[in-house]
């Protein structure tokens, strides 16, 4: 606000434009006309990029290959019941039955 109230001139900020800077802008007012707020996107090293990518890349494979060793250790298990310990399954469970995992040792 103070800028505005001291009619300040602030790089990438404010203008204070005369009226013949106007007229010559055909009295158009919008702000990039006088305010210029570019600022240039800072550059990206690709080898950088690449490596990175490729660091991520090997983290995967071996965040995979640890999963899948302890995927291999899971076995299915059913639901019983404490009554007859047999399987029991719901209509919606045949159709999608709700699995257990468990460590085998």
């Amino acid at each position: 606000m103070t800028t505005y109230q001291n009619r300040q001139d602030v790089d990438k900020y404010a203008h204070v434009a005369s009226p013949a800077e106007i007229k010559e802008n055909d009295y158009n007012l919008n702000i990039p006309r006088y305010v210029d707020t570019f600022e240039p996107e800072p550059e990206i090293d690709l080898n950088q990029v690449k490596a990175d990518l490729k660091q991520l890349d090997e983290e995967i494979s071996q965040n995979e290959q640890a999963f899948n060793e302890l995927a291999s250790q899971l076995v299915t298990t059913r639901l019983m019941t404490s009554q007859n310990r047999r399987p029991t399954m719901s209509a919606n469970q045949t159709k999608y039955p709700q699995l257990r995992f468990k460590r085998l040792h």
